[in-house]
């Protein structure tokens, strides 16, 4: 699959220091429509909102036609033409906060191919550790997959969402919503605001909305269902792709433990992404 040695890359670390400033915590409640976030110095980040810091400032002329940056670097320099952000979990130990200086160190944990139905993946796990001056707050791993491009859009079977779910939300998707929250996490990949890319060359039939944020609207519905709980863990999936022109809806529902399964679910009412979160 590759002329290269992918397994050269496991173990390798890098580190990152940032300051979590108000302004992108603003700018994003502005674009998710939520007027009432406390933004104050010290008032606590809402969970998984680190994804606006620690962004990789890769100049222009480092950018590859998919608008990722240029392959190699810290991830390992895989062939294979098309990448997703997979999966993911994380752990909250405590809060991070508006004004905190933080550091994250990420870890490259492992490295794996595979053959799927559209021909030989790549699997990378990433592990990341954030900390404030109080010490560890998230500890957090994101699996990327790698894939060829195909030739034609194959739509995953149908999975619906359970049917008693314990809440239900519509949040409409629309261009402008994506647009924002690929400048707000400086992610140029084309497949969430060009038309003609993603249908002419990806073969998807519409823009796609973001993993990173179906995951954070699905945690922050949780959340608005829960007032009174933080989270302590939460662990997501992408199962299908979800595209601008669908209707997202956003439910959730009890499990014996006490944590709850949770559902982004497109127009069709076909699972998008699958998550659960445990409280603390």
């Amino acid at each position: 699959m590759n002329n290269i040695n992918l397994q050269d890359w496991v173990g390798k670390t890098e580190e990152v220091n940032d300051h979590l400033y108000p302004t992108p915590v603003r700018a994003l409640a502005a674009t998710l429509d939520d007027p009432h976030l406390d933004v104050a110095q010290g008032a606590p980040l809402p969970e998984i909102w680190h994804w606006l810091y620690f962004l990789p400032m890769t100049p222009r002329s480092g950018i590859a036609a998919d608008g990722h940056a240029k392959r190699g670097g810290f991830l390992p320099p895989v062939t294979l033409e098309r990448r997703m952000w997979a999966s993911g979990q994380l752990t909250f130990h405590q809060d991070l906060r508006i004004g905190d200086a933080v550091v994250k160190t990420s870890e490259i944990l492992k490295v794996s191919e595979k053959t799927g139905k559209t021909g030989g993946m790549v699997f990378v796990t990433v592990k990341h550790s954030i900390r404030s001056e109080r010490g560890l707050a998230v500890e957090e791993e994101q699996n990327i997959v790698y894939l060829p491009m195909p030739k034609v859009f194959t739509p995953a079977p149908p999975n619906p969402a359970p049917a008693d779910l314990s809440w239900k939300d519509a949040y409409p998707m629309d261009p402008i919503l994506l647009f924002r929250f690929s400048a707000l996490t400086f992610n140029a990949h084309r497949i969430h605001y060009d038309i003609h890319y993603v249908t002419e060359v990806e073969k998807y039939p519409g823009i796609v909305v973001h993993g990173p944020l179906q995951a954070l609207l699905l945690l922050g519905s949780a959340c608005k269902h829960h007032p009174d709980r933080k989270p302590a863990h939460y662990a997501y999936r992408a199962v299908r792709p979800l595209f601008d022109f669908d209707q997202l809806y956003l439910g959730g529902q009890l499990r014996t433990d006490d944590s709850h399964d949770l559902y982004a679910i497109n127009t069709e009412g076909n699972i998008t992404m699958q998550a659960t979160v445990s409280w603390r």
